[in-house]
């Protein structure tokens, strides 16, 4: 059984499916459990879809929370009544930890693929992983090391499955092309996260940005990377109402299934904090990092967390070489400034630069194969 949450988890997941089939092609895999899009694509029969768990926040939740119920009885039976040889849980920590612990106390092997992030918040979740995990699959470089300083050494660091893997599939000119865009004037990405509240929230003051960094810089084009996870009309209304509120927005061309591409194709790019600023690093994509929760579950986990940054690439990098705007701090004007800095030539060059550095710290790819090597030998199948 494989459960991911996510639209990053499902694209890892599926990713590792394949792995697993082609590290040993004579035996025959089966493979459920919570399903996104890439998964359901790779063969895993969805038991939950995973698209709709892709929920953050402690009111969105507490409203969700007799689907999630609903969902954990389904895989919890699903994984007893098969008697599956392994149960991989991939990230959403929220959810995993408590499938992780039930299903352990059933005697079924588990195993976490891509550790939650123990190290900058909720450090006690340890316990739980101590207990409940056999095999702990780690994705960046520094992490191996800190489990084993909590006395936890079930750990095995495979490298982020992003490293080697995140490039575009066409060209800048190519992009353009398809999408109606001048490939002389600087493209502007937006990517506002993949979970219906980040559309809800990020979305609309990215918009706002927009409208100023066009008044402030003239023929810039804008290029909206919607997750795969969202629904193209759920974009479409949030501009409509900003367009409704200011008439100066300019035209946004929304594409789906070609974040890489955009990404390569952008100048420069806002990405919500997660996954995607790792993914924008490595593509070499300066960025502004932003984010912004409900002013409740901000106050509430705010506290909690540990680390200097919230960025992915700057934790890697182990400094902020992309300016981070969260909660208060992100407004449409400091969006616009920080991008306005950004299209600088030299600021863009040296930016640049500074990815290229921290995005080698990754590795040099490989990550899904030797995780898929670390599951065949934990569940002993050659």
């Amino acid at each position: 059984m494989i459960v991911a949450g996510e639209a990053s988890g499902d694209g890892h997941a599926a990713k590792l499916v394949d792995a697993i089939r082609h590290a040993a092609p004579q035996r025959t895999f089966h493979f459920f459990g919570s399903a996104g899009p890439a998964m359901r694509a790779a063969g895993v029969e969805p038991v939950v879809q995973a698209d709709e768990l892709a929920i953050m926040g402690l009111t969105e939740i507490a409203r969700a929370l007799p689907m999630f119920i609903s969902a954990f009885r389904k895989l919890k039976t699903s994984a007893v009544e098969r008697r599956t040889d392994a149960v991989i849980l991939v990230d959403f920590p929220e959810f995993n930890l408590k499938l992780a612990r039930s299903l352990k106390r059933k005697g079924l092997r588990v195993i976490y693929y891509i550790s939650p992030q123990l190290w900058g918040w909720r450090k006690y979740r340890r316990r739980t992983i101590a207990k409940h995990v056999d095999l702990l699959l780690t994705i960046l470089p520094f992490e191996k090391d800190w489990y084993a300083e909590q006395g936890i050494h079930n750990v095995e660091y495979v490298g982020s499955p992003l490293a080697n893997e995140v490039h575009p599939t066409i060209g800048k000119d190519e992009f353009c092309t398809r999408h109606g865009l001048d490939p002389a004037r600087p493209i502007i990405a937006l990517l506002p996260g993949s979970r219906r509240k980040e559309l809800t929230r990020i979305l609309p003051p990215m918009l706002k940005g927009v409208t100023f960094l066009s008044t402030e810089k003239r023929g810039l084009q804008f290029v909206l990377a919607l997750a795969s996870t969202r629904g193209r009309s759920e974009a479409e209304e949030r501009i409509a109402e900003a367009r409704t509120l200011d008439g100066r927005l300019p035209e946004i061309k929304i594409v789906q299934g070609e974040t890489y591409d955009a990404l390569n194709a952008a100048a420069v790019a806002a990405v919500a904090s997660g996954t995607a600023t790792l993914e924008a690093g490595i593509i070499g994509t300066p960025m502004a990092i932003v984010y912004k929760a409900s002013g409740f579950n901000y106050r509430i986990v705010r506290p909690l967390i540990k680390v200097e940054h919230f960025g992915l690439i700057n934790l890697i990098a182990g400094e902020r070489i992309m300016a981070e705007m969260i909660q208060d701090e992100f407004t449409p004007e400091s969006l616009a400034v920080e991008l306005i800095r950004l299209l600088e030539a030299d600021t863009n060059a040296s930016a640049r630069a500074a990815l290229k550095k921290a995005a080698g710290r990754l590795g040099a790819g490989g990550a899904s194969a030797r995780a898929a090597k670390a599951v065949l030998e934990l569940i002993r199948v050659r």
